[in-house]
Parts: C-alpha cells; structure tokens; sequence
C-alpha cells in the first residue's frame, strides 16, 4: 500500500491534492479543513464534534504563557492521540541526546566533510546522525546538531519528538513532509519547521536526501525583533507557509516511533496518527524560502554583526541572549567603503555550528579538503575564528566596487552554551585532520 493512501468511509472524502497547499503567516491563528464542515463554528470542543470526529487540543506552551507566546491548536481527527498501545524502547541508531557527557567539551575548531551515504534502505529516522549539542532535555533547555542522509521514504513509519522542535535544512534532496496538520514539501534553499510533539512522515522526493537539523529544546523558535530596523525586513512573517489540513485513513499497522528523553520509543498502531481532517490554532509547523530573507547590510562601511542575518529566535531567560539563533547568509550585494568585506576576524561568547548548502561561503575556501555543501565547522565559544588566509589576502586587495554575492547559500545554529560534540562525531572519518592550518601562514606585516 502506498506511503500516501488514503480512503473513503462512510461516505466522507478524502481527497489528497496533487500538491501542499498552505496558508501564510507565522504565529497567525491559521484554520484548515479537508473536509467542508469538519470545523466547529462557535466553539473548540462542542458536545459532539462535526463528522463524529474526535475534538482534541495539541499545546505547544503551559496554558497560562501570554498570549502572544502561547502557542496551540485544535485538532479534529478521525481517533483521538490516546487511543495506542504501549511504547517499548527501540535502538537509538546514531541518534544522541542531551546532557551530552561521553566526551570533553572541546575548544578546538573542528570541521566536517558531508555524512557518507547511508546503507541502503535507510529511511529519514534512521539517517539520523547527532554530531553534539548542549544543555538537558529533561530541563528543556539547550540544543542538539544533527545530520540526516537517507535513500528511502517512510512509509508505515511516522516520527515524532517529544523532546523539542526540529528545524530541518534540507542541503540535498528535497522532501515532502506528511504531519498532523497537513503536507510540507522543503527542497535546498528551503527550511521546515516542526514544532515539539507533531508526528510526521519523510517521504523522498528527488532520490538520495542529506541535510542538517537544529533540535530545539528549549522555548521555540520566533522572529527575532526588529528594533531600530522598523516594522519590515529579515524574515517576513508572510513567507513562512502551514499546511492546508490533508489526512490519512489508513486502518494497517504503522511504527510510530516517539524521542522521549533522548531515547527511541516505538509502538505499531492499527491506524495512522495522522489523521487530523480540520485544525486551527496558532501552532503549526512551517516551511520557508530562505531566498525570500531581506538582507539588510551596511551601505556606508564595515561588515555589520551577523545578528543582522537571525532568521529565527530561541529566547532564553536574558533579554537579547538567545538559546539559539539560526542564522542565514543569503544572496546580497557588498558596498562598503574602505571596508574588509568578508566576516572579519572574532571571538565570540556564543557557539557557532556553521553548514553549507550550496555553493561557497564567502569566508571560507571551498573544494576537496575546505568547507563544502553538506559539510559543516563548529566554532566553540571564544574560540578564535574568521576568513581563512587565502579569502583574507584576496580581500584585502581587492578592488571595492559593487560586488554580488550570489554564489552560496551558507547557514549557522548560533547558541548561548558550548556545544559538546558526541564520540561518533570526533571519531568520524569525515572528521576533517589539520582543520588549522587554514590560518597558517598569516603573514606577519606590522613595522614592515
């Protein structure tokens, strides 16, 4: 039976557009049905919900968070979320969670060529590889680095983590995402954001598929403020896309396989979970063009800081200190005046796990044995990083006219903690040896 079938009962369609449909806007109060009627009008939870559907709230947030933080949804599904049998520990694969305590944390600079090929027969859950992270899941704080590689679709096998948000940055291969609320469909250069606890399938849209993915465990992610900026720019709330309700009646056997306190947990129900036929509410998962980023820059002199590059926001407890920021280095032009165009040289107090999924960063020297697409770097805090020597002497004698940078499409995980790599990660053969010497030979030119 095929990874999107869908029946009809009692008379009530269940039509499958040929392609996701959405509605626009992130943190709106979205609503959606696949079936006209299956919304109650007037009320969340009326004594009998519409259809014979089952009325249920999924929250995102503690009932009592303000309202411009609280996040939830009303879900109206064929059988309520409780109706499974008992979860049973299942193999962890290469998937890791926090406290991360196997190895040291590390000052060193490290960098990654791209996860190998998987096995064949590796679907997206399997091809789950965890390179590090920080704080602890069972505090909901902190954040994990993972990569994914896989060559087959999910088929009666559906996802979900419990222990935060994921935000999935596809690098090859695109993806047609299969939730509760509806369908996503994220090719490179695009992100999907799915929020803590939505159960999901991955089905494979153009063969082979790599990518990166950000496990948020702590408050979940938002546009960042504007501030003097004004009212426009960065990410606009407009593009960033939630599903249009779509379901499954399936009555077969499903794994669903839940990420509870850093461990696997598998349970085979006799229907699919996702069957949600109408929803509203202000949680939802989403999909983003990152080309659609407004770049704002200096047109005067100096690199501004890439704070002016945040897509999204974890905020932590400390005003303007994120627990993560995801942070994208899109197309824009360079204009400055006497001015090193490249991100200069620095140290910061935040950690920087930095991913390429497309064509050269402009800091960074690409080719066999450099920072390529599917690759990555991780820049703990106050560890001193920048423009590797090579970009560093073509920048400073550059001639500065009008330059585009429109060859690469480079992205950052940005987090307040060190990030604590896992064994598998500093054991990898794709572990890059000499990562160093990119700033040997940085010549010496003071009193010369």
């Amino acid at each position: 039976m095929s990874a999107t079938h869908t029946e009809q009962r009692a008379g009530v369609p269940a039509p499958e557009p040929a392609a996701p449909a959405y509605s626009s806007g992130f943190g709106n109060e979205h609503s959606s049905e696949a079936v006209p009627g299956a919304l109650p009008v007037g009320r969340n939870s009326p004594q009998r919900a519409p259809l014979g559907l089952y009325a249920e709230q999924l929250s995102g947030s503690a009932f009592t968070e303000p309202r411009h933080d609280n996040r939830r949804s009303w879900l109206y599904r064929i059988r309520p979320s409780a109706a499974h049998p008992p979860f049973a520990r299942t193999d962890n694969g290469a998937l890791r969670g926090a406290p991360f305590t196997e190895t040291e944390p590390d000052p060193n600079r490290l960098r990654w060529d791209p996860l190998p090929d998987p096995a064949p027969g590796t679907d997206f859950v399997a091809g789950l590889w965890t390179l590090g992270g920080n704080g602890d899941i069972r505090q909901r704080t902190g954040m994990a680095v993972h990569l994914y590689a896989a060559d087959v679709s999910m088929t009666d096998r559906v996802f979900s983590d419990s222990d935060g948000e994921l935000l999935i940055v596809p690098e090859r291969g695109g993806l047609l995402l299969h939730t509760e609320f509806g369908r996503l469909r994220a090719e490179p250069g695009q992100v999907a954001l799915i929020p803590r606890g939505v159960r999901f399938r991955v089905e494979l849209t153009g063969g082979p598929a790599r990518g990166y993915v950000c496990e948020n465990y702590g408050r979940p992610f938002t546009l960042p403020e504007l501030g003097p900026i004004g009212a426009n720019g960065l990410a606009n709330p407009r593009d960033f896309l939630a599903p249009a309700a779509a379901f499954e009646d399936r009555e077969e056997p499903v794994e669903v396989v839940n990420k509870f306190c850093g461990n696997l947990w598998a349970a085979v129900y006799d229907h699919s979970p996702l069957d949600v036929v109408a929803w509203h509410g202000t949680l939802a998962p989403y999909v983003y063009d990152l080309r659609r980023f407004n770049v704002l820059g200096s047109i005067s002199y100096d690199h501004p800081d890439p704070s002016i590059f945040t897509v999204l926001t974890s905020p932590s407890d400390t005003p303007g200190l994120a627990g993560i920021d995801f942070v994208v280095f899109a197309p824009r032009w360079l204009v400055g005046e006497d001015t090193f165009r490249p991100p200069y040289f620095h140290r910061n107090v935040m950690s920087e796990y930095m991913g390429l999924i497309e064509g050269a960063y402009d800091a960074k020297t690409s080719g066999p044995g450099g920072f390529v697409p599917g690759g990555g770097s991780l820049h703990n805090m106050m560890s001193a990083h920048g423009p590797d020597r090579e970009t560093f002497e073509k920048a400073s004698a550059a001639e500065l006219t009008p330059q585009k940078v429109d060859d690469g499409l480079a992205f950052m995980f940005e987090t307040r903690w060190p990030v604590t790599a896992t064994a598998q990660a500093l054991g990898a053969g794709h572990l890059q040896s000499g990562y160093d010497r990119v700033w040997g030979g940085m010549e010496r030119h003071f009193g010369r």
